[in-house]
């Protein structure tokens, strides 16, 4: 095999790497196909160049992963493919004007521990304290922490 196409082998692994890093999110055929070129061409060089050229190859192989590696890297290569935008609301508490311990509702989804329930015509997101209640059940507030609501059935 020539040096041309162990090189060839070894660039196309790198570019498949590449791919992997940019395209396509996880670990796919691509990531592990480039990886596998990549051991491949330089096995390749030791086994029909001989140890020197062989690590001649593996020394250029590895400089030139981490040089692209840093290129990516100073480029904020990755900073083009995240999101920009940020979100701003925050729930800090529920009011406690609105509703109260005691308040009374009724059940819109069943509570599995959480769910929805209509309380003073509003629809809120509720839990209850570890037990199942079905949808359109009537129900009473027990507490209310920071955003939670907890509740229990009404008897």
């Amino acid at each position: 095999m020539s040096i041309l196409s162990i090189v060839l082998l070894i660039l196309l692994g790198i570019l498949l790497i590449l791919v992997e890093l940019l395209v396509i999110p996880g670990i796919t055929v691509a990531g592990i196909g480039g990886f596998l070129m990549i051991a491949g061409g330089v096995f390749c060089g030791y086994y029909f160049h001989g140890s020197t050229t062989g690590n001649y190859i593996l020394l250029g192989t590895g400089v030139t992963l981490i040089l692209l590696l840093v290129l990516a890297l100073k480029l904020k290569t990755w900073q083009r493919f995240g999101l920009k935008s940020t979100i701003e609301g925050k729930v800090s508490g529920i009011d406690k004007e609105i509703i109260k311990t005691g308040d009374e509702g009724k059940t819109v989804s069943r509570l599995a521990p959480i769910g929805k329930a209509m309380i003073h015509d509003k629809l809120f997101e509720v839990r209850s304290d570890g037990s199942y209640i079905n949808s359109s059940t009537n129900i009473i507030i027990t507490r209310i922490e920071g955003n939670k609501i907890f509740v229990e059935t009404k008897n």
